[in-house]
């Protein structure tokens, strides 16, 4: 499969502290790939860097996206471009309903004015997915969310914008059994043969629902062991310090 994604060898920091120390990835098309390891790690550092959050700094390396760098774009062009990040804590937007929010974003993507009866006819088909009652719409942006509502409201922005690389960020964080199975039947589904996801997680219970193809381990920085779903078994099993204490990682 073509790749979607390649990061290169890519060292990044926050202020004189480096976190990203050397990362090699390359995500193909239609392709599930989770990266699991302990707090602290690098892993929600690397996310934010693939979207070019202002606060980290590459050093050295790239990132590609399709074979072009993306290192000099803005976050907002990186968007555009078919990149999606879910946050592990999204922020409340008090006085923004959800119903406009969505509108503003899924017109800033696609550059142009979305007429009404298509929009709904998106909306509508994406709440079912995720179940989402009609007075979902009307409430502000993530304010009072639960943590399950929190995490519906992001997959259901993904379901719109159609993302041809979606990054979840512990997007299993805070949910109950039931709002697991719903997130993850939403995530599963947003899934094709031309768009991959990048799924960052503590846990393989996440990975019972979407099942990865490839699952890597990331600590101190880097990614020191790369396999398939059996991985995140016996990560389950005897956590991470045989990697660590194979790798001289403390």
């Amino acid at each position: 499969m073509s790749a979607i994604l390649e990061i290169r060898s890519l060292h990044a920091t926050v202020g004189d502290k480096e976190i990203l120390k050397g990362v090699n990835l390359t995500i193909g098309s239609g392709e599930v790939h989770a990266i699991m390891g302990p707090n602290g790690s690098g892993k929600s550092t690397l996310s934010n860097v693939i979207l070019g959050h202002p606060k980290y700094t590459v050093t050295s390396g790239d990132i590609l996206f399709r074979g072009q760098s993306i290192l000099a774009l803005p976050t907002e062009e990186r968007a555009r471009l078919g990149l999606f990040l879910s946050f592990q804590y999204p922020t409340a937007l008090p006085g923004v309903t959800i119903g406009n929010f969505l509108k503003s974003i899924l017109k800033a993507h696609r550059g142009k004015d979305i007429p009404v009866k298509e929009f709904r006819s998106e909306l509508k088909s994406a709440m079912s997915l995720l179940e989402v009652p009609d007075s979902f719409i009307g409430r502000y942006v993530n304010d009072g969310f639960s943590g399950g509502e929190k995490k519906r409201a992001e997959i259901l922005q993904m379901s719109l914008l159609k993302p041809t690389l979606s990054i979840l960020d512990e997007t299993d964080s805070g949910l109950d059994i039931d709002a697991l199975r719903i997130v993850s039947e939403g995530i599963t589904a947003n899934k094709t043969n031309e768009r991959s996801i990048l799924l960052i997680t503590h846990y393989q219970r996440m990975l019972n629902y979407v099942v990865p193809d490839f699952v890597h381990v990331f600590a101190d920085g880097r990614i020191l062991e790369t396999g398939g779903k059996e991985l995140s078994l016996k990560l389950e099993e005897s956590g991470y310090d045989w990697i660590l204490e194979r790798e001289g990682v403390k």
